[in-house]
C-alpha cells in the first residue's frame, strides 16, 4: 500500500540558468519523486514524496550537483565574502587586471611566468570551485551544462601554460591572462544575468511585498498586536484607516472604502459594508472595520496568487521544447566541434599547436547554451508579471502560446457579455406578495448564479415570513429543488422546469410548488461595457466569437445582434456546452470565457478557459486565465500580452541560435581570441534577458 504523500519545499541557491534547473529536475525525477517543480529564477524546488522521506538525503543530492540548499529553520545564513557572485567577480578582477595589462604596461616583472602563475592561480582555483564543481556534477547527472565548456576551456589554457612555464618554453606558451580573463568575464556575465533575472521576477516580489506581517486582534474586548502567523480562522481583527487588511475575512462591523488595485489593477476604491468580504493585502483607504478571519496562511487569495504566479512562470510553452532539446545536446556537440577544430587546425592546416589550442578554447568559450535556456522563461516571467499587474492572471507559459493560436472564442452570456445584474421587468404570481417574496428570497439564497443573486437583492427589503427548508439541492442549468418543513416541494429555475410551452410567455424564471406553476418572473439584463469593441477586435484577429448560453434563444439572439456575433448556441445545459466545446475544438484552438460559477466543466474542456469573476474565486477557478477586475477590456489586454510575449520568445530564440551559428565558425577559424569569445558569450545572455525586460515597458 502506497504511503501518504508529503509536499517538500526547498530554497536552492546557485542555479543561474534553465540548464541548472533542468539538472535538478532530472535528478529528482530519477529518484522517483512526483510533481517536481524547479524555478531557477525564484530559487525554489518543490516535489511530492512518500511520508517519512529523509529530506537530508535530498539536500545532499541537490548540493552534490553544486547548488546550495537553505532550509527555513536555518533562518538567515551569513555568506562569506566569496559567497556572492558579485564578490567572486571583484576578487577575480583584482588578479586579472595586472595579468591582462602586462601587454600594455612597461613593467618587466609582469612578464615573469612565475609572477603570472601566482596572479592566475587564485582566479583559477576560484573558477574550479565555482565552474568545475558544477561541471562535474552536471555530467554525473547526465545534463552537462555551460560550466563544462568554461571549465574545460580555462583548464586547457592553464595546463598548457603550466607546462610551458615548467619546461621554460617562453612567452608563446603563456596563456595565464587567457585563463583568468575567461573566468572573470564569465563571472561578469553571471552578475549581469542575476541582476537581469531579478528584474524579470519583480511581479512575484511585488506581490510578496504586499503581504502583511502583523495584525491587531480583539480578545475579550482588548486590542493586541500579533504576528500574522498566529492568526486563526474565527479571530476578530481591527483594521483602521490607512492600514493594509491583514488576511481574508468578512466585515462584521463598520463601513470602508477599500483599494483593491493590487488584485484588479483598478485604482477606484470599492465601498464595503457589513458581511462584505475583504482580501488580505488590500488597503483600507477610508473608515474603520472589524473583520472575522475566514482564511489564513497559504489559503488566502494573495498567497494563492503568488503560488499561482510562481508555477505559471515555470510552466513551459511548447515553443521552449526546441530550445530545451538543443540545450540538452549542445555541450557534447560543442566539445566535439572544439576537438575537431583542434585536430583540423593542427594536423590538416598545420597552423601550430598554440593557435590550434586557442581556436579550440575559443569555440568552447563562445558557445552559450545559457542564452537558449534563458530565452523562454525570462520572456514568460515578464509577460505574466505585466499581465498580473493589470489584473490578468495567466496560469502558465503554455497558455501564452495557446492564446496566440485561437480559432474560436466562446462566451457565456449571463455575467460575461451581460452585466449579470438583473432587474425584474414583470412578475405574475398566484401567491400573496409576502409568500412570493418569502419563497423566492429563501430559495435563491442557496445559489451563486447571477440571476439568483439579483433576485435575492430585489426581494431583500420586502416583507417576508419565516420558512424552514429541510432539503435543498441545486442542479446546474436547471435551478433549485427544495422541500419545506410542511412537506411542500418547490422548484425554481429556467424554462426547462415547465413542460407546457404555452405557459412560458415572455418570462424567464419559474417557481413551482408541488409541481404547480405559481410564479413567473420576467427579467432584463444589460450588455456589459466594451462587449461590442471586443467582438470587433476578435474579428480583426481572425478569431470567431461564439455565444454559448443556457438562456432563452430570443434573448441570446438579441444580444448577439447588438454586438455583432453571428454564431449563437442558446438554451444549452452544462453537458451540452461540453459537447459543443469538444466539437469546436475539432476545427482549431478554443477559448471559453465564463463567469466561473456554472461554466467550470466547459472552462476546463476548452484549450484556454478564461474566467471573469471576483478575486475571492481565484483559488477555485478551473480556468487557465482569471480576469480579476471582471472587465471585458482585460481580454484585449490578454491577447496583446500573449502576442507580444510569444514574439519576444521567438526573438530571443532567434538571437540565441543565430549567435551560436555565427560565432562558433568565427572562433573555429581563429577570428576570435578566447578572451574576446568570453566577452561575447557574456553579452549574449545580457542581450536575451534585456530583450525580455523590454517587454515590461513596451507599448502594446
Amino acid at each position: 500500500m502506497q504511503g501518504e504523500n508529503q509536499l517538500v519545499e526547498l530554497h536552492v541557491t546557485g542555479m543561474h540558468c534553465n540548464n541548472c534547473a533542468l539538472s535538478v529536475h532530472k535528478m529528482l525525477e530519477k529518484k522517483g519523486y512526483q510533481n517536481v517543480f524547479v524555478s531557477f529564477a525564484n530559487e525554489e524546488v518543490k516535489f511530492t514524496a512518500d511520508k517519512g522521506l529523509n529530506v537530508n538525503n535530498v539536500i545532499q543530492d541537490i548540493e552534490g550537483l553544486g547548488f546550495k540548499v537553505q532550509q527555513e529553520e536555518q533562518g538567515f545564513v551569513k555568506e562569506g565574502f566569496l559567497g556572492k557572485i558579485e564578490h567572486k567577480f571583484i576578487f577575480s578582477l583584482l588578479f586579472t587586471l595586472p595579468l591582462f595589462l602586462h601587454m600594455f604596461l612597461p613593467f618587466h616583472w609582469l612578464h615573469n611566468p612565475y609572477v603570472q602563475l601566482s596572479l592566475c592561480l587564485p582566479v583559477f582555483v576560484l573558477g574550479c570551485a565555482y565552474f568545475g564543481k558544477s561541471a562535474i556534477n552536471s555530467i554525473k547527472a547526465g545534463v552537462p551544462n555551460m560550466d563544462v565548456l568554461i571549465f574545460v576551456g580555462s583548464t586547457s589554457a592553464f595546463i598548457y601554460s603550466i607546462i610551458g612555464t615548467l619546461l621554460g618554453l617562453g612567452p608563446n606558451y603563456m596563456f595565464y591572462e587567457t585563463t583568468a580573463t575567461i573566468i572573470t568575464l564569465v563571472l561578469l556575465g553571471n552578475v549581469f544575468e542575476k541582476r537581469s533575472v531579478t528584474q524579470t521576477t519583480s511581479a512575484v516580489k511585488d506581490l510578496m511585498k504586499i503581504q502583511v506581517d502583523s495584525a491587531v486582534r480583539i480578545v475579550n474586548g482588548q486590542a493586541e498586536r500579533v504576528d500574522i502567523n498566529q492568526l486563526k480562522i474565527g479571530d476578530t481583527l481591527l483594521v483602521n484607516e490607512g492600514d493594509k487588511i491583514p488576511t481574508d475575512g468578512d466585515i462584521v462591523w463598520g463601513d470602508a472604502s477599500v483599494n483593491e488595485s493590487m488584485l484588479t489593477g483598478e485604482s477606484i476604491p470599492v465601498e464595503k459594508g457589513k458581511y462584505d468580504a475583504v482580501i488580505g493585502g488590500t488597503i483600507l483607504e477610508r473608515g474603520s472595520i472589524r473583520m472575522l478571519v475566514t482564511k489564513v496562511g497559504n489559503k488566502t487569495v494573495l498567497a494563492q496568487i503568488i503560488d499561482l504566479m510562481k508555477r505559471a512562470q515555470a510552466a513551459k510553452p511548447p515553443i521552449q521544447r526546441l530550445g530545451d532539446k538543443v540545450a540538452a545536446i549542445f555541450v557534447p556537440v560543442v566539445i566535439g566541434i572544439a576537438l575537431l577544430t583542434f585536430v583540423l587546425a593542427y594536423f590538416a592546416f598545420d597552423i601550430g599547436f598554440r593557435q590550434a589550442l586557442l581556436n579550440a578554447i575559443a569555440v568552447m568559450v563562445i558557445s552559450c547554451p545559457c542564452a537558449m535556456g534563458l530565452a523562454t522563461p525570462t520572456a514568460v516571467m515578464v509577460g505574466l508579471g505585466r499581465s498580473a499587474k493589470q489584473g490578468v492572471l495567466i496560469k502558465g507559459g503554455d497558455t501564452v502560446e495557446e492564446m496566440t493560436n485561437l480559432k474560436y472564442m466562446v462566451f457565456d452570456k449571463t455575467g460575461t457579455l451581460s452585466t449579470g445584474k438583473f432587474k425584474i421587468r414583470d412578475i405574475k404570481s398566484e401567491l400573496s406578495d409576502i409568500e412570493t417574496a418569502t419563497l423566492i428570497h429563501g430559495l435563491e439564497s442557496y445559489s451563486n448564479h447571477p440571476i439568483a443573486k439579483s433576485l435575492v437583492n430585489a426581494f431583500a427589503n420586502r416583507e417576508k415570513r419565516k420558512i424552514v427548508f429541510t432539503q435543498v439541492k441545486e442542479e446546474k442549468g436547471l435551478g433549485i429543488k427544495a422541500m419545506d418543513s410542511e412537506g411542500h416541494r418547490y422548484q425554481i429555475g429556467s424554462k426547462q422546469l415547465v413542460e407546457d410551452s404555452k405557459e412560458l410567455g415572455n418570462y424567464d424564471v419559474f417557481l413551482l410548488r408541488d409541481d404547480e406553476l405559481v410564479v413567473r418572473i420576467a427579467i432584463d439584463d444589460e450588455i456589459k461595457a466594451g462587449a461590442k469593441e471586443l467582438v470587433q477586435t476578435l474579428k480583426g484577429q481572425q478569431i470567431i466569437p461564439v455565444i454559448l448560453s443556457g438562456d432563452r434563444k430570443e434573448k441570446c439572439d438579441a444580444l448577439a445582434a447588438s454586438i455583432g456575433i453571428t454564431e449563437v448556441y442558446a438554451e444549452k445545459l452544462p453537458h451540452e456546452k461540453l459537447e459543443l466545446i469538444e466539437s469546436l475544438k475539432q476545427g482549431g484552438k478554443v477559448a471559453m470565457v465564463g463567469d466561473g460559477i456554472n461554466d467550470g466543466p466547459a472552462l476546463t474542456t476548452a484549450d484556454v478557459g478564461v474566467s471573469l469573476g471576483d478575486a475571492s474565486q481565484v483559488a477555485i477557478q478551473s480556468a487557465k486565465v482569471v480576469l480579476l477586475n471582471n472587465d471585458l477590456q482585460s481580454i484585449t489586454t490578454l491577447l496583446k500580452i500573449g502576442k507580444h510575449t510569444l514574439l519576444t520568445i521567438k526573438q530571443n530564440l532567434f538571437w540565441a541560435f543565430f549567435y551560436n551559428i555565427f560565432a562558433i565558425p568565427l572562433a573555429a577559424f581563429g577570428f576570435l581570441s578566447p578572451m574576446l569569445a568570453a566577452l561575447a558569450m557574456a553579452c549574449s545572455d545580457v542581450v536575451v534577458i534585456g530583450n525580455s525586460i523590454r517587454l515590461k515597458f513596451k507599448k502594446l
